[in-house]
């Protein structure tokens, strides 16, 4: 833990905060720890500081912010579907799991759909919807007025109700599932594996142009059935990866690894309905650079 965190219970709020405005784990890290070199700053410097927490979530929300900003023109130029990078098991701040509305606002599903807000939007909404801090708070985050930060989430909120994903199975349930499609992949059965999965399910795989991976989503079910089947045949190399189970952003999912025990892809699903909806891969080896010491 820095030196600079003279507040460091704050640091899995504002942790929290910062990856799921970002998507991304180091960068989100990077984040919080400017926010708390900041408020050294401040504090030495003798600015009085009445509210820590208010204090640290702004700057903190405030660098998300610009960070998206300046991102946008690299995400536009990303090659094949983007994901969030994963948080696996230890590496969450520890509220996910409290709380079932939390662990859906950390899902990658949920995390990816939250691409379609603009920077402020996203704050605004994630502030309210997740963290629940009063309005009057965020419209000081945001440097908006009162009214505009309830526009602004009443606005997120009609785009996301619209579209998020449902999860209605119990983590048991989930994880029953997900070994199943892992076992049905890894042993070659099709029918088996179509069996699992909805007529409209989709593949999202992030490769980023760094490993390879479809660079269009892939939809219905016998598509994702030879798809996967595909992947994992031995001359494609699944004979050299070993896959383990492993929490994937609050939900079941699986964590495979090469020969040499490096990671070369993380899996997880969504579920609903008792099918498979979609299949989420993360291989681009930039987005797993943060697991390697696991």
């Amino acid at each position: 833990m820095a030196d600079t965190d003279v507040h460091p219970e704050l640091r899995p709020l504002l942790f929290s905060i910062a990856y799921r405005m970002i998507g991304s784990v180091s960068e989100a890290e990077d984040i919080v720890q400017e926010a708390f070199l900041r408020y050294h700053r401040a504090l030495e410097t003798g600015e009085e500081v009445a509210a820590p927490k208010a204090y640290l979530s702004t700057i903190t929300t405030r660098l998300a912010i610009d960070h998206l900003r300046s991102a946008r023109a690299r995400r536009e130029e990303y090659i094949g579907p983007w994901l969030p990078e994963p948080l696996l098991g230890d590496e969450q701040a520890p509220d996910p799991a409290e709380h079932a509305e939390l662990a859906d606002s950390l899902s990658l599903a949920f995390l990816t759909l939250l691409e379609r807000l603009s920077p402020v939007e996203r704050a605004a909404f994630l502030l309210r919807e997740v963290f629940e801090y009063p309005y009057d708070e965020i419209a000081g985050v945001i440097g908006r007025s009162e009214d505009n930060a309830r526009q602004l989430v009443s606005r997120a909120r009609r785009h996301i109700d619209a579209e998020q994903p449902r999860f209605d199975v119990s983590r048991e349930q989930q994880e029953e599932l997900t070994e199943r499609f892992m076992e049905a992949t890894q042993s070659g059965d099709t029918d088996g594996l179509i069996e699992l999965l909805a007529a409209d399910v989709v593949v999202y795989a992030d490769g980023g142009g760094k490993a390879q991976a479809p660079r269009r989503t892939l939809h219905g079910r016998d598509h994702v059935a030879r798809f996967m089947v595909g992947i994992a045949r031995p001359e494609r190399g699944g004979a050299d990866v070993t896959v383990e189970p492993i929490e994937v952003n609050g939900r079941p999912g699986r964590l495979a690894r090469d020969a040499e025990g490096r990671p070369v892809a993380v899996l997880t699903l969504d579920v609903a309905d008792g099918q498979v909806q979609a299949v989420r891969i993360v291989a681009n080896p930039d987005k797993l650079a943060h697991l390697l010491d696991r």
